[in-house]
């Protein structure tokens, strides 16, 4: 697992002054729905919190916005080399960090100076702040596991405020 300050994790700078949209979607596991699709059309950025499960999902969600993706503890093989563990993103003036599951954070989110965690894995849409920290899990826009919901998340970023809003996909 790369840890942020690792040689491996990366920064991804964005800079904007205007209102953000970012679609947060996870754990798709090789199933990009057509209802996601048109949960996101008009985002300005997607977040990918791992367990993509095959290229071409994110080869359909660039073309809707620019994407920042992490692997997942099932995306193996070569495709996913290029995808890091962790990452670290700054949108419209707040600091974003992404990884699978949240059980394998390793840092202080206050002293890193981090807005949001995003993560995934658990499938269990949620929403949380904890010492000023947003923590947002998407839930899973894949196929339907147990009978958790099938969902994504948008979070609007602007230099006012955060507001993230869970978004059910499909019938339970």
């Amino acid at each position: 697992m790369n840890n942020i300050g690792s040689p491996a994790a990366k920064t991804t700078i964005l800079a904007t002054t205007k209102a953000f949209r970012v679609g947060i979607i996870s754990d798709t596991h090789g199933l990009l729905r057509p209802e996601a699709e048109r949960a996101l059309a008009g985002v300005d950025h997607i977040i990918h919190g791992g367990d993509i499960g095959q290229p071409g999902i994110i080869t359909a969600l660039r073309r809707i916005a620019p994407v920042t993706a992490i692997r997942g503890n099932v995306d193996n093989g070569d495709w996913t080399s290029g995808y890091p563990d962790t990452e670290l993103v700054r949108l419209a003036g707040r600091t974003i960090f992404v990884l699978h599951d949240l059980k394998t954070l390793r840092i202080n989110p206050l002293e890193r100076g981090i807005d949001v965690i995003i993560s995934g894995h658990s499938h269990v849409p949620k929403v949380d702040t904890v010492n000023n920290v947003l923590y947002v899990n998407p839930g899973s826009a894949g196929p339907r596991r147990f009978k958790l919901p099938i969902t994504l998340a948008t979070l609007d970023v602007t230099p006012d405020g955060l507001r993230p809003v869970i978004h059910e996909l499909a019938a339970r």
